[in-house]
Order: C-alpha cells, then structure tokens, then sequence
C-alpha cells in the first residue's frame, strides 16, 4: 500500500511540474514583443597573409523579441562576426544576414545597416627601415648637439605592402635635450605613427647624442693684445 502511494505521488508531482513547464512556455509565448536598435561592434577573420584597411568598426542592427528580454539587451550581448573568404587585394563588397549577427536565443533580426560593407584588403608586407631620432629642448650652457648614433639603426616593421613599400624611415620616441651639456646616451622606443604598422624588431634602440660647446672666438671687431717684447739682457 505504501509502495503504491508513492508511485502515485511521483506521478502527481511529474504531472506539476510538467503543468508548470507548460504555463511558463504558454506566458512566454503570449509575451508582447518588442524591438530594440543596438550599435553591434564588427569583428572581421580575415585569411592568412592579409591585412583589412580601414574597417567599419560598429553597425546598427534592429533586433526584436519578448519585451522583457528587449529591455535588458545591452549592446555588448550582440556581435557581428564577417568572415573573408578572398585572399586577393582590392576593395570587395560584403553582404551582412542575420547569420552574421550573435544573438540571444530568442531574439530576431530584422535589419542590419549597413548591410553591405566595402572592405579593402591588402597583402602583409615587411621591412627593414632606417631609424630616425627627434631632439627636443635646450641644452644647457649654449651646448649644440652633433647627430646622434643610433643602435641599431635600422629595424623591422611589419605592415600592408602599399604602406610598407613607401616606408622611409621610422622615428622613436623623442629625446630631450634639456639640461645636457656633455655626450649622453639613452634607450628609447621606436613608435610607428600609423597603426597599420606594427614594429617587428627591436621595440627599442640605444642612441649616443655627442654635444659640443661651439668655439664663438673673439669678436670680429675686437683686435687681439700685442704680445708682450722679450726682456733686454
């Protein structure tokens, strides 16, 4: 008898919970629906050996879904991932779906803008380039600085080709000249002004600044003194 009991008190609480289930399936469902515009980051894979110039960084995308999920959806719970299938260089068009876009489970997508992306690719390139260093400031006591000597004086940088191929040179970080009236040396890093280019090797260099006190002479309108005449024996 007790035995029996409790099966049919099993059988009664599956039966709850299973009516449960299907009340909060049922409510959720008959929730209203809302929609929502979220600026989603763009994140880009692109193949191999390949460099994206210039990438829109954000599209806005309209989701919809129940309301209460619309309200708590927050921009970084949505992404937008675009894989680039051509290895070749060139400007390419881009076509976003909904596929493109990381969503929560039951949320829509129902408009993305832009949907077409203009995306330009270019071939990785790398380099050696000369190193050049910007002095600053005033030395002290009239000193001049001679040019500086830079170690080493050239490094790798790494980049899209088009960039790369029209590299001259490259500057580090620069050196202050305030205070110094003798030769100094000092460590630096070499910094690259487009972010495009990335610095392979060595991140910093050593760079000797020699300093002289330059010799004025006298005055183009002031005679020298006679040198004194030599005693009479």
């Amino acid at each position: 008898m007790t035995d029996q009991l409790g099966k049919w008190g099993l059988r009664l609480l599956a039966f709850v919970v299973a009516v449960v289930v299907w009340w909060i399936a049922s409510v959720e469902k008959r929730e209203r629906s809302s929609e929502k515009v979220i600026d989603a980051s763009v994140s880009y894979n692109a193949p191999a050996g390949m460099i994206l110039l210039d990438p829109r960084q954000n599209v806005r995308v309209r989701l919809r879904g129940p309301e209460r999920q619309i309200r708590a959806l927050t921009p970084f719970a949505v992404d937008v991932v675009v894989d680039i299938a051509t290895d070749s260089p060139g400007t390419h068009a881009i076509q976003l779906t909904a596929e493109n876009v990381i969503v929560p489970q039951e949320i829509e997508v129902v408009l993305i803008e832009p949907n077409v992306l203009e995306l330009r690719l270019d071939r990785e390139a790398t380099a050696l380039v000369p190193v050049i260093v910007p002095l600053v400031g005033e030395p002290a006591g009239g000193a001049v600085p001679d040019d500086p000597r830079i170690t080493p004086n050239r490094v790798r940088v790494r980049g899209p080709e088009s960039l790369i191929s029209g590299l001259t040179s490259i500057s580090t970080s620069p050196i202050s000249l305030d205070g110094h009236a003798l030769d100094f040396s000092q460590s630096v890093s070499v910094v690259s002004s487009d972010p495009l280019v990335r610095v392979v090797e060595p991140m910093f260099v050593r760079v000797q600044v020699p300093m002289h006190s330059p010799d004025l002479g006298p005055p183009a309108d002031e005679e020298e003194p006679p040198a004194p005449e030599g005693r009479r024996r």
